[in-house]
């Protein structure tokens, strides 16, 4: 399998120096990193990114934690064995050439509007590494759990797209209604050695329910003055900090103070996250569940500013019984559900959320400021497995873990759109066209996002790591960004 490889592209660029540094040098070399090299790229991190290009773009991640099977949504086999192809079958869409699964009516009316990646791969079918793997562009240090050893794409687009400390350049991310799958690292989101001031605000609850509330969200007009009053206070705090801190972490913690302070006072704020300011007709589109109102709140946020949203699909109906048979997630082993069954249940949900937020993008103008990327940790294993249920106690289909082969939604961007790129095997068990990896997309966000993803940032140490240390965007998509 000839995938993309890893090719250093652009000089390496390091932070400042610090005692371990300068002992390390010696091992510099080894890494093609001159002392000049070192020196050069030190300066240009502390005079920030030269090639940065600030172009009003933004990014709405849809994360479907469990993996989204390939061969019942976006890649059918109808003439694969029985015991690979499974029960669905592939319809037409409005775009000749173009077939999704039966269960995506909705996807068939607006194929013209997306594009389908097939080729993607990696090596870890642990969630715990794919999750980190698909959320950084990097090779997992420790490929089992999913706290982060390397920050996450929303943390690096932070660092470096929020030099201006506003509220909306935060990363953010809408997830689950339980507090135990609500933090940063349930999915390998965390920022990791970019530190506090680059972690998302994470959103969770599910926005269609009427009591929803986002915590911290709306300070009463009463609490203002005092409010101000600390920040008055807190300002002759932070200058007397700074004189004494020389690390920069007191910085960045303070950055990130202001930023969360703005986001409590800030009206436009309070508007992004407000979904009582839509119509009910726009709501329904998108449909009363955690899953469409969660794409309706992040369309919101990239409007109000946002440059990176996450958002994540588990659960459709947080809070009630999932029904027996089904998964919470799409997670689809046969001990977890009845993989038809499952996706009989979740699968509508998901195509009208979807198309939902596909068109009302496209509806406002948006299409070509906006990136929208549906992806997972990995796919499912094409070959049916059939195991005893947790549940029912008796013998279903089901797919497990398969990172050789996954696909990949993608909307927006200014992108030619309308196209499926990549292929697999007749069996959808590995690529065989335009063969790549996670690195490939995520190169193709940084581009439209105008980051320059060969740049070097620094790590703990006070060494240059690579923002991407390999991946080249996908020139099918990449044609039609300016």
């Amino acid at each position: 399998m000839n995938s993309t490889s890893p090719q250093p592209s652009s000089p390496r660029c390091a932070g400042p120096m610090k005692r371990r540094s300068f002992l390390e040098i010696g091992g510099l070399s080894v890494m093609g990193l001159g002392m000049s090299d070192f020196l050069r790229c030190q300066a240009q991190a502390k005079a920030g990114d030269p090639t940065f290009v600030d172009k009003d773009t933004s990014v709405i991640f849809v994360w479907l934690p469990g993996g989204l099977p390939h061969m019942e949504f976006y890649d059918l086999k109808p003439d694969a064995p029985a015991e690979y192809r499974g029960e669905f079958r592939p319809v037409k869409t409005n775009v000749p050439g173009i077939e999704v699964g039966e269960l995506l009516p909705l996807h068939t009316k607006i194929a013209d509007k997306f594009a389908l990646i097939r080729s993607i791969h990696h090596e870890f079918a642990d969630h715990g590494g794919a999750h980190k793997r698909m959320m950084t562009g990097r090779l997992p240090k420790t490929p089992t759990g999913t706290i982060n050893d390397a920050p996450a794409v929303s943390s690096i687009v932070k660092k470096v797209l929020g030099a201006g400390q506003k509220a909306m350049d935060i990363p953010i991310c809408v997830s689950e209604v339980d507090g135990s799958r609500s933090g940063i690292d349930t999915f390998a989101m965390g920022s990791a050695w970019l530190g506090a001031s680059n972690t998302p605000f994470m959103v969770a609850g599910d926005p269609s329910d009427p009591e929803f509330k986002v915590q911290n969200i709306g300070v009463k007009t009463e609490m203002e003055t005092r409010i101000d009053d600390r920040l008055t206070m807190l300002e002759g705090l932070d200058r007397f900090r700074r004189s004494v801190d020389k690390s920069g972490a007191m910085e960045a913690m303070d950055s990130f103070n202001r930023q969360a302070m703005e986001m409590l006072m800030s009206e436009r704020v309070r508007e992004a996250f407000d979904l009582s300011k839509e119509d009910q007709k726009t709501r329904d589109r998108y449909g009363m569940t955690a899953y469409g109102q969660r794409a309706l709140m992040a369309r919101r946020l990239v409007e109000a500013g946002s440059r990176f949203v996450t958002v994540v699909w588990e659960n459709p109906f947080p809070g009630k019984p999932v029904p027996k048979n089904c998964a919470y997630n799409w997670d689809c082993h046969a001990v977890n559900c009845h993989i038809f069954d499952d996706f009989k249940w979740r699968a509508p949900v998901y195509d009208l959320a979807l198309t939902g937020l596909i068109e009302d993008l496209h509806q406002r103008g948006l299409d070509k400021k906006v990136l929208l990327v549906v992806g997972s940790d990995f796919g499912h294993t094409p070959k049916i497995n059939a195991q005893r249920g947790t549940q029912t106690g008796v013998m279903q289909p089901g797919r497990d873990h398969w990172p050789n082969s996954m696909s990949i939604l993608v909307s927006g961007g200014g992108m030619p759109m309308g196209q499926v790129i990549g292929a697999t095997n007749a069996k959808g068990e590995h690529p065989v066209e335009r063969i790549m990896t996670p690195n490939d997309l995520w190169a193709t966000v940084y581009q439209h996002l105008g980051i320059d993803y060969n740049r070097y940032l620094t790590n703990l140490e006070g060494l240059p790591t690579q923002i991407l240390p390999f991946g080249k965007p996908i020139p099918e998509l990449a044609a039609g960004m300016a």
